[in-house]
């Protein structure tokens, strides 16, 4: 490479600092869901829950709840109230740059 030639290996240094133009695709929807925990259980003890059976998951109360887009984890949040009904409010974002390699 010489010196007339521009490294091309390198990404700028604002590549992500510096907003996506989207245009059309910002009215795209995508399903964002906020995943409280999960566990595992044998067939035979999901064919066996009825209406009051209890399921203990893999987190514990409190703890930040994953917030994923189309099934890719994009932030970390925490259940709140609005009115008569559940919101999420965001805490912990994963970097953008981190968000566009999984997709």
């Amino acid at each position: 490479m010489t010196e007339d030639t521009p490294d091309i290996t390198q990404e700028p240094a604002n590549a992500m600092t510096t907003p996506i133009d989207l245009g059309l695709l910002s009215n795209v929807r995508v399903c964002m869901t906020v995943e409280v925990g999960q566990t595992q259980i044998t067939l035979q003890d999901l064919l066996h829950l009825n209406e009051g059976s209890v399921v203990e998951l893999d987190r514990m109360a409190g703890d930040p709840l994953d917030i994923l887009v189309n099934g890719t984890p994009i932030a970390k949040g925490e259940v709140v109230v609005i009115g008569e009904k559940f919101g999420i409010r965001f805490g912990d974002i994963v970097d953008p740059k981190q968000r566009l390699e999984t997709l």
